[in-house]
């Protein structure tokens, strides 16, 4: 583990000792999921949203709650598949997404990741990890303390988001051309005026920009446990994450990161 600061805190809180216990939640949600990964017997359910589940995804997210009342029975949580209690005022509060990506998940594509967050009582993410464990990486951060990168549980090596100022250098990924509403055709003209879109999606993207390799990524519509340990992450590697209206943090029902430089001139780009 990388070292950090001594006044990693915030009122009330011990973030290094939270961060510790999202990192003990990633393992277990990376057991139980690899588990079921590409299972010939692996269960498929529709939801009501018409999006997939499986029982993995479910699994996943019983252990973590399991885990989480034990080790900080006060804090309320926040997941995909179990919902969410009503948010009180000063609580903080823990955001699971136990398989992010669900669709690559049940055909076999490495691209999902578990994702674990804590949230302070007013919203701001201040712990996050995103581990992949099929592509062997875990990306991680705490208010204050950096963001860093794990490879196949490899020493963690400190991560920036890239240099570049110009949207016409800067290289995009994206999940798709859905969801966009008015703003679609404006995108779409966008990418012509690039050097590079790639449709990567999910939480890969945003990571590639919290690495440098990309410089800014893009979902029009997500909820917060799609984006929660997202925000920090890129925050903390130097990036800048908001919704595409320009609205701060993981909120806001849709995701843009990027190295900070290039963001308004993307949120500009895109308006239609």
């Amino acid at each position: 583990m990388p070292q950090t600061p001594a006044n990693a805190t915030t009122p009330g809180r011990d973030l290094e000792s939270d961060l510790a216990l999202a990192h003990r939640l990633a393992d277990l949600a990376a057991e139980i999921s690899m588990s079921r990964y590409r299972a010939l017997d692996l269960k498929i359910e529709t939801k009501p949203d018409l999006t997939p589940v499986t029982d993995a995804d479910k699994a996943t997210e019983r252990a973590l709650r399991e885990l989480l009342a034990i080790e900080r029975p006060d804090d309320l949580i926040v997941g995909e598949e179990f919902g969410a209690p009503e948010l009180s005022g000063n609580k903080y509060y823990w955001v699971i997404d136990p398989i992010d990506g669900t669709k690559n998940y049940l055909r076999g594509v490495p691209t999902w990741a578990n994702l674990i967050a804590l949230a302070q009582p007013d919203g701001e993410i201040v712990v996050g990890v995103v581990g992949s464990p099929a592509l062997f990486r875990r990306w991680f951060a705490r208010k204050g303390g950096g963001a860093f990168l794990s490879i196949n549980g490899g020493a963690p090596e400190q991560i920036r988001v890239s240099a570049v100022k110009v949207l016409a250098d800067s290289s995009i990924s994206y999940s798709d051309l859905e969801g966009w509403g008015k703003r679609r055709e404006p995108f779409i003209e966008l990418q012509r005026r690039i050097w590079r879109t790639r449709g990567l999606g999910d939480f890969w993207s945003h990571m590639l920009v919290a690495e440098g390799a990309v410089d800014v990524a893009v979902e029009p519509t997500l909820a917060l446990w799609d984006m929660a340990p997202l925000d920090i992450v890129v925050r903390e590697a130097g990036g800048k994450f908001t919704n595409i209206d320009g609205l701060s943090g993981p909120h806001g029902g849709s995701g843009v990161s990027s190295n900070g430089a290039l963001h308004e001139q993307f949120l500009a780009g895109i308006k239609g």
